[in-house]
């Protein structure tokens, strides 16, 4: 959508994801209540990635070197193109039910709270996908710990599935750190927490695939949490050398 007043630029890093990505894209083109743009930012696909995305996205933004690109490096990319008010940064297999509801309510936490910088919401695996593990994993650890470090001792915490960020203060701390395959999106809301207010609204409900937990385990899949965590928290950096690409 063309328009010199974007709200939002939704950007959406990708690596051979022809199986979920037009599927997103056709979900926020739903979106009727503000001006906004989609940007695939792709990290050097050698499937249909980049055909759909310079079919149904307003902008893409391809990798070029041989090297592979960390996330980071992908999100970052994306934000450069982007003219938006604020950024979200979205996993290409998510869904959002009612996609203008949600970010009407997305955009009034903003509007309410001038010190607002970064929102995440709660995730949840597609219904017909849900394991009880998921509900656990998800459920019970992962969005509860996130509302427990934005909401309660606002230290900051985020998910990769759904991130949004007001685009000056994202411009403002140089973006995501490109040297981390992993935890870039934790760190990144980290960062924000340290100049305004990080939110996670239990509410704003993302939907995904789930196909990490699905592929490699739960317990697997805890564990590199775990260690990425400590290793960040005590070395600054991430303890994976690279984050497994799961298609």
């Amino acid at each position: 959508m063309e328009n010199q007043q974007l709200k939002i630029s939704f950007i959406i890093p990708t690596l051979n994801e022809e199986k979920v990505l037009a599927g997103l894209i056709n979900n926020l083109r739903e979106i009727k209540a503000f001006p906004y743009e989609v940007i695939v930012s792709d990290g050097g696909s050698n499937d249909s990635t980049i055909a759909i995305a310079k079919q149904l996205a307003d902008k893409t933004v391809e990798h070029k070197e041989k090297s592979r690109q960390t996330i980071g490096q992908g999100r970052n990319a994306g934000a450069a193109a982007a003219a938006g008010e604020y950024l979200v940064f979205l996993d290409a297999d998510v869904h959002i039910f009612e996609p203008d509801k949600f970010f009407a309510k997305s955009l009034a936490h903003f509007s309410s709270n001038s010190n607002l910088v970064g929102l995440g919401g709660w995730l949840r695996v597609f219904k017909n996908q849900e394991t009880w593990a998921d509900r656990i994993g998800y459920g019970i650890l992962s969005n509860r710990t996130f509302s427990f470090y934005n909401n309660w001792i606002k230290v900051g915490a985020n998910c990769g599935e759904f991130g949004m960020v007001k685009a000056e203060v994202f411009k403002k701390i140089a973006g995501y750190r490109e040297d981390l395959p992993v935890d870039e999106d934790r760190e990144l809301f980290h960062r924000l927490a340290k100049i305004g207010r990080t939110l996670t609204d239990s509410k704003l409900i993302v939907y995904h695939t789930g196909r990490r937990p699905h592929t490699i385990g739960w317990p697997k899949l805890l564990w590199e949490w775990i260690i990425n965590a400590v290793w960040l928290a005590l070395f600054n950096k991430s303890a994976s050398k690279e984050w497994k690409v799961i298609r």
